[in-house]
């Protein structure tokens, strides 16, 4: 109990007052957290173009399998007052959700979490949504660090925690759990590079906050 309130302190609360996930479902703005609104990362455009670069890759190998990815504004009804909305989600295959649902308590089989430099939202990328998720019984969570420039794949087990699959930083790697995907980070990173290039400085990978 002692860290979900320290969790809601270190948020920047929205809306006080208790709100349930169908109240969430039908709003704009932030996730819940044991009930209340609290205030999402702020995304820049060093964040944007990692989250497109990653959705574009996985939007391609799940069509191909049957399967299913989404942006940010997917929302995933995590637990009964707690709801996340995660930059990509991956179904592998397409999931029981009415086209005109806002809110998805289907587990998928993919998240991804661009990291923000902030420490507040370090802690909820590496802690508070890692439990969510685990909990929630998401197979594969994925952690992109701009800073550092590496991709960490954790693959949850028997035991509901997750552990370490991949760790890669500038290289192609194929990807595990996602049969016939390969990732050219290379790419990645000269993309980013060349948009701090466009700006007439070097991309700052602190600014990368999600």
């Amino acid at each position: 109990m002692l860290r979900r309130m320290v969790a809601i302190a270190m948020a920047e609360v929205l809306r006080p007052g208790p709100m349930t996930l169908e109240q969430w479902a039908n709003i704009d703005e932030g996730e819940l957290v044991d009930g209340v609104l609290v205030e999402e990362e702020v995304p820049t455009y060093l964040h944007e173009i990692i989250e497109s670069w990653f959705l574009y890759a996985l939007m391609t190998w799940a069509k191909e399998r049957g399967g299913r990815a989404l942006g940010s504004e997917h929302k995933l009804g995590v637990a009964a007052r707690r709801g996340r909305k995660p930059d990509v989600t991956v179904y592998a295959t397409r999931p029981k959700i009415g086209i005109k649902d806002s809110l998805s308590r289907v587990p998928p089989f993919l998240v991804v979490e661009v990291i923000s430099s902030q420490a507040r939202d370090v802690r909820r990328d590496r802690a508070e949504k890692l439990d969510d998720y685990a909990r929630f019984g998401v197979r594969w969570y994925w952690l992109v660090d701009s800073k550092a420039r590496l991709l960490e794949i954790l693959e949850l087990g028997a035991d509901g925690r997750y552990t370490i699959a991949l760790q890669a930083s500038a290289e192609r790697v194929a990807v595990p759990g996602c049969e016939g995907l390969t990732l050219d980070l290379v790419d990645l990173w000269r993309e980013i590079d060349e948009a701090g290039a466009e700006e007439g400085e070097e991309p700052s990978a602190e600014s990368a906050e999600s």
